[in-house]
């Protein structure tokens, strides 16, 4: 099946934003990144901000899908204890992307794109409002070795050597789910 015109233009923006930061993406150069003329690409964004946004949409839904197989089932049928085990394991497995750590903190600045991520992780990983049991600080901790991990490789643009990520993965993953340690 061929993907949509609609698909490739968002991976393509991803693309120029990943190679020239968010001020090189403009409608312009995500158009001729994505191969179709800018009426192409405006007949799906018709404006920049709404590029913006369905990018943030687009890579919400590629974590979520990432975050759903490494659950293992439906999250809907998971505690929130086990849906932020997913988060935290595959936060710390995933190689960063410097298009999604830009979106991220563009979203910042804008309260209709950072409603997008907070919602993802409310959905995933919300923080807790205590910590009473062990277990339970093992596993914030784990969640924020997992998110300084993926920072680190989003603003280094170096992965970790693969042996110490191994290491590391493996301790959060006995953190955050002592059962699978």
């Amino acid at each position: 099946m061929r993907p949509s015109s609609r698909h490739l233009i968002l991976d393509a923006a991803i693309r120029v934003t990943e190679r020239d930061g968010i001020t090189g993406l403009t409608l312009d150069a995500a158009a001729r990144e994505a191969g179709v003329t800018k009426a192409g690409l405006m007949y799906h964004f018709p404006s920049r901000e709404e590029l913006l946004i369905a990018i943030q949409k687009h890579l919400i839904t590629q974590w979520e899908e990432r975050l759903a197989d490494t659950l293992g089932k439906p999250q809907a049928q998971a505690t929130t204890r086990e849906t932020t085990v997913a988060y935290t394991i595959e936060g710390a497995a995933n190689t960063a992307s410097k298009a999604e750590l830009t979106f991220m903190l563009e979203s910042v600045a804008q309260p209709a794109l950072a409603q997008l991520w907070d919602e993802l992780m409310h959905r995933w990983a919300p923080l807790p409002e205590q910590v009473e049991e062990p277990a339970d600080l093992d596993l914030l901790l784990a969640r924020m070795a997992s998110d300084g991990m993926w920072l680190y490789e989003a603003t280094t643009g170096a992965a970790l050597p693969a042996p110490i990520k191994a290491a590391l993965l493996r301790r959060i993953t006995e953190l955050s789910d002592p059962a699978a340690g």
